[in-house]
């Protein structure tokens, strides 16, 4: 059902620039007094979900330590923090790599992403009633499942495009990128009824040998 040629990266980029606009609850600044207190010691960052992620994931003291959120050069950084976002890219490879890239030897990755079950389901049935009807096959992506008038009426003409991925792709493409992964961890969805039956979100600590 794919219909003409798509930029992903030009339309999520676009998509989120016009999300960041509207206060997405994803990219809002931390206030000045939550600066004040992480300076002293007393701050959480979120991985998946909305529990702050396991401290030991991290190194016991940041003092002194680089993390990093956007490009770099390489081996720049001790740790690599990446929320759920692979969602929006259509080819992972070159994120795993990247990561691997500009991270020191001994540095750590820490990256969320969704299960890719969650998109076995009827978001509107899911979001709306509750239902979880299968209708979609894995690997999923907005691309090839709706035509850019279905997605229009469903999700908006400006919304972000998504893809599910495989857990090959996101598990193993770290591990195929050099990575030795070092923790596991998942969440369910904080509102919606899929929580009841499988988590929604995973998250992996992986580090970079050397």
């Amino acid at each position: 059902m794919q219909d003409g040629v798509v930029d992903p990266g030009a339309h999520n980029r676009e998509a989120w620039d016009r999300l960041v606009q509207e206060g997405n609850e994803w990219s809002r600044p931390v206030s000045t007094e939550e600066v004040v207190r992480a300076r002293g010691g007393d701050w959480s960052i979120v991985l998946i979900g909305h529990e702050p992620v396991d401290r030991s994931w991290l190194p016991t003291d940041l003092t002194g330590k680089d993390v990093l959120c956007l490009a770099s050069g390489d081996a720049a950084f001790d740790v690599v923090f990446h929320p759920v976002s692979n969602l929006f890219a259509p080819d992972l490879a070159p994120v795993w790599r990247e990561c691997f890239r500009v991270l020191r030897s001994g540095g750590t990755l820490l990256a969320g992403f969704l299960n890719p079950d969650v998109y076995l389901f009827d978001h509107e049935a899911l979001d709306e009633r509750g239902e979880l009807i299968v209708v979609h096959k894995l690997p999923y992506s907005d691309v090839t499942q709706y035509s850019a008038e279905e997605r229009a009426t469903k999700f908006g003409a400006e919304a972000p495009l998504e893809y599910s991925h495989t857990l090959t792709d996101q598990i193993g493409g770290q591990l195929a990128a050099g990575f030795v992964l070092t923790g596991f961890a998942e969440a369910p969805h904080h509102s919606n009824a899929s929580a009841d039956y499988l988590s929604h979100y995973f998250a992996t600590r992986a580090v970079k040998p050397g």
